[in-house]
């Protein structure tokens, strides 16, 4: 065995243990996040369904004050929100900490093992690049730790840009670590050389942007799923229900339904172009790789399917008459399709992009 060949095979290795790393501080940091849900106090998070009950009864009583033996009345408080007109006036809930030290305490210990866990990772996903000297998402191996390492990325970002997103942080910690599972014991490829159709620079430009894609899509994803247990949380406490301790302990610490939907619906709108320029991208490459820029192979297929639901889903989230729970199933629908073109056709469907390596 060579030198260089020694030295490929000794990143490859680091890698790996990268890799198996990062999984051991993901799951520092998922117990973590659980600490932080579980004693996330509801001694704040109650007022929320205070404000809720009294937002959705515009027949109520008027809170009243009483002043050395007179009685004022007031004028109901408004409720201060980012609901959309003709929406709930129903604040945000004060996140998973519930507005607690130790809750809060813990969700900080949270987020700083996620940042180890993601530098970790990312020297994986590096030094595996390094291993092969070329891309490291060649296959659905390769695809699977970078797509987990940007999601964290993504997320990250979000929080150093002050955003209320560490509520994302459990069901993102969750992912990742099912997904590096999924990639090290069932996905797994050993380092090797490219198929001809991949040595090309597109590879850098057209997967590249594919798994950007794909992190803000979950993040939309998740946002999308959240809002449907919160709306249905919010009117169930307007239609006069009362939800289990749990529900309650959970929904009344989320952003609002509004604020869910809104979320979702940005960071889907937002990546939607960049989509349009992966698919692109693709054809060009396929035009340079098998002279031909659309012949209707499966990924090409499904990844405009991807294309018609997520433009499907904006259009409807922007018609009075689809916004809401309507365009939040089309959404999922969308992700669906996404992870479809992903897992379902990698793994099940023989075309010119079979390079799943499984």
């Amino acid at each position: 065995m060579n030198l260089a060949a020694a030295t490929n095979e000794s990143l490859a290795h680091t890698s790996n243990v990268l890799i198996y790393s990062s999984m051991a501080v993901y799951t520092l940091a998922f117990f973590a996040h659980i600490a932080e849900w579980v004693l996330g106090s509801r001694s704040k998070v109650g007022r929320t369904a205070a404000a809720l009950s009294g937002a959705a009864g515009s027949s109520a009583a008027a809170p009243v004050v009483v002043q050395a033996g007179s009685t004022a009345v007031l004028e109901r408080p408004k409720v201060v929100t980012r609901a959309a007109a003709g929406t709930r006036d129903v604040p945000d809930g004060p996140g998973a900490a519930g507005g607690t030290f130790k809750g809060d305490l813990w969700g900080r210990i949270a987020v700083s093992l996620t940042v180890v866990a993601f530098v970790v990772e990312a020297g994986g996903v590096i030094t595996r690049a390094l291993s092969v000297q070329r891309a490291p998402w060649a296959n659905m191996y390769e695809f699977s730790i970078t797509f987990s390492t940007v999601v964290v990325g993504a997320y990250l970002v979000l929080l150093a840009l002050k955003k209320n997103v560490r509520w994302i942080g459990l069901p993102l910690v969750t992912t990742v670590l099912l997904d590096l599972g999924i990639a090290v014991t069932t996905l797994y490829t050993d380092s090797d050389q490219l198929v001809p159709a991949l040595h090309s620079y597109w590879l850098w430009i057209h997967v590249s942007t594919a798994i950007i894609c794909g992190a803000v899509f979950y993040l939309g994803a998740v946002g999308t799923v959240l809002y449907l247990f919160r709306d249905s949380y919010e009117n169930k406490i307007a239609s006069g229900g009362t939800p289990g301790k749990f529900a309650a302990s959970v929904m009344e610490r989320l952003p609002s339904a509004s604020s869910l939907d809104k979320f979702a619906y940005r960071i889907n709108a937002a990546v939607f172009p960049l989509w349009t320029f992966t698919i692109i991208a693709g054809a060009i490459w396929a035009g340079d790789a098998w002279g031909r820029y659309w012949g209707w192979d499966p990924k090409e297929v499904w990844s405009f399917i991807t294309w018609v639901a997520y433009a499907a889903y904006l259009h409807a989230r922007a018609t009075a008459g689809w916004k809401g729970r309507k365009a939040a199933y089309l959404a999922l629908v969308a992700f669906a399709c996404w992870l479809f073109n992903y897992y379902g056709v990698n793994i099940f469907v023989t075309g010119l992009h079979s390079y799943a390596g499984v």
